[in-house]
């Protein structure tokens, strides 16, 4: 086995450390991010949904503002974002290299993205289901916790999911200018030396945690649904 991997990894064989570090900063990265942005975006996808027209905390001005704030960030290409937040990652973390530093445009740039997609999870609720708590008195607080949050569980784990995988893809484009993790030793070592087999390798890490990622989210929809 050993004989067939250096024959056909040559250039992986000589550096499994290197591989062992990119995948735990992509893991790094991957989860940091997650958790961040995931409690962010929720925040702003409620927002969302409860002070657009006709909402519960209906606030017509603050829509319009925050909805504009959302589509215009979402529209940044994830790789102009990095440029852009170079001073204010410096400024927060003192560097704009590396797995850490990687983590402010990373959340900036997922934090829109998952507050869109909770308000499309939320927006699916039923109407009805509101209407009724807000008839029985319940107060906004309890609508959202006890209606929007609760109907609208197995929709938010299904964008979560999504946003997940996208996030594991920007850190593999942030790795490409220096953040570290997989997308960096593909491009450093596979791409700039020629080391094609570094390439496919981090290539298959990567699919790898976007399929367990992925795997999760199923086995927790199927739970939340019955």
């Amino acid at each position: 086995m050993q004989a067939i991997l250096e024959e056909y990894l040559p250039n992986v064989m000589e550096i499994p450390d290197e591989f062992i570090e990119a995948t735990q900063e992509t893991i790094y990265m991957t989860v940091y991010t997650s958790l961040i942005a995931g409690v962010l975006g929720l925040f702003f996808g409620i927002l969302l949904v409860v002070t657009r027209p006709g909402g519960i905390l209906e606030q017509r001005v603050f829509f319009n503002i925050l909805d504009q704030i959302v589509n215009i960030v979402r529209s940044i290409p994830f790789i102009i974002l990095l440029a852009l937040l170079v001073t204010v990652t410096r400024f927060i973390v003192g560097t704009s290299i590396g797995a850490t530093a990687a983590l402010v445009p990373l959340i900036v740039g997922v934090v829109p993205f998952y507050a869109r997609q909770v308000e499309v999870a939320l927006l699916e609720v039923d109407p009805g289901v509101v209407e009724a708590a807000e008839a029985m008195g319940t107060s906004p607080i309890g609508i959202i916790f006890r209606v929007y949050l609760l109907e609208g569980l197995p929709g938010i784990i299904r964008v979560s999911a999504l946003s997940i995988i996208n996030v594991i893809s920007l850190t593999a484009m942030a790795g490409a200018v220096g953040a570290g993790g997989l997308g960096n030793l593909a491009v450093t070592r596979g791409y700039n030396r020629f080391q094609t087999d570094v390439t496919w390798v981090a290539l298959i890490i990567i699919l790898i945690v976007v399929f367990i990622s992925q795997a999760i989210s199923n086995w927790l929809i199927k739970k939340v649904s019955h």
